[in-house]
């Protein structure tokens, strides 16, 4: 193992009325850690709220009051951690959106008991989570892959994460004037500053996944040799200018990073073929973990330090030979990782694990 300074550390997590858990304290081990139990335990909800105190975010929820324990107004998460900067404290504060009829924000992020906005929040913590859903991003459709992206570049990037924000709200303004144009008769003269800004900050996002898809490329073959094509969507005045008919017409921006996708390839016998269209799900799953362990690579290249891994029953999902080869990852950097089979992981391998047994959901 790499010495401390060069690993992000995740010390310890109290969770208070998130998903099943009512009120429950982990101290983490430096090390790696074995979450063992079976079926709605706990185990993957302890996984998610690590990955939100990191990204702000959850891997699964798309309300933060989805996440709160049932019959309740707020969940409240905090985490104490170790990075390059010191020791600092994270907290995420999640609501229903009112509390004793007064209404709140959904969500709130401190850092050392300071508010802060998500986008200053992200980063404190980064971590990389794979579970069986992520071979999504080679099977679902193109926006899952763009969120994998988004997901990656904002933790590492702080002006990837300044840039996709503003594009994001410039993008809804500018499909709301495109749907007046068309319906009120509104001069295109009112798309000239969003035009520029969609401009201006598409070309930084389209640049920044670019790099990161070029340094995917160049990883060794770790669970089978990928090759991932980029589609971009270019966002230019020209291309601004050849599509404004038909997206006054649909009311909608039709170019940009918001239409970019990209293709999982594999070689087998020198021919290319999608894993997308043609790939077995052994293939797909192969690939998806390549996918995950580049980005393990390029966040502890980008930022000095390696992140937290997070595997949520993956060796379910391995055969021996795989299993062994994660198994020499693990120890590079801080992992958690769950199982409702402990016997999936040889002994030899199960002495180096601290082992946290969940025994039954959490009760009051």
């Amino acid at each position: 193992m790499p010495y401390l300074s060069e690993i992000m550390i995740l010390k310890e997590i109290y969770l208070k009325n998130f998903r099943n858990y009512s009120q429950r304290e982990f101290k983490i081990q430096v090390d790696s850690t074995l979450v063992v139990g079976q079926n709605a335990v706990g185990k993957t909800n302890l996984l998610e709220a690590i990955y939100l105190l990191a990204t702000g975010k959850s891997f699964r929820a798309q309300k933060g009051e989805e996440m709160i324990r049932y019959g309740h107004y707020l969940s409240r998460l905090r985490a104490k951690i170790k990075n390059l900067q010191g020791e600092e404290e994270l907290e995420v504060v999640l609501t229903t959106g009112e509390i004793l009829g007064k209404k709140t924000p959904s969500k709130r992020y401190l850092v050392n008991g300071v508010g802060k906005r998500m986008m200053d929040f992200v980063g404190h913590l980064r971590v990389v989570y794979f579970g069986p859903e992520d071979l999504r991003i080679i099977l679902s459709s193109p926006s899952v892959r763009r969120e994998w992206l988004d997901s990656v570049l904002e933790q590492v990037d702080r002006e990837y994460r300044r840039a996709n924000l503003s594009y994001q709200k410039g993008l809804r303004q500018r499909n709301r004037l495109l749907e007046q144009i068309r319906d009120r008769g509104k001069p295109k003269g009112v798309l000239f500053f969003w035009d520029k800004l969609l401009i201006e900050n598409g070309e930084i996002i389209s640049q920044k996944r670019g790099e990161f898809i070029d340094f995917i490329n160049r990883q060794p073959d770790y669970f089978g040799q990928i090759d991932v094509l980029y589609d971009k969507s270019i966002i230019s005045p020209q291309r601004l200018e050849k599509y404004i008919s038909k997206e006054i017409a649909a009311g909608m921006t039709l170019v940009g990073p918001h239409r970019d996708d990209f293709d999982v390839r594999t070689k087998k016998k020198n021919r290319e073929r999608s894993l997308h269209l043609f790939g077995s799900r052994g293939e797909q799953r192969m690939a998806t973990f390549s996918l995950k362990l580049a980005e393990l690579e390029f966040m502890a290249e980008k930022t000095g330090e390696r992140p937290l891994l997070l595997l949520d029953d993956v060796f379910s999902e391995l055969d021996a030979k795989h299993r062994e080869r994660l198994l020499e990852v693990i120890p590079k950097q801080q992992t958690i990782l769950t199982t409702t089979d402990i016997n999936l992981i040889e002994k030899k391998d199960l002495k180096k694990l601290e082992v946290v047994e969940l025994k039954k959901a959490i009760r009051s």
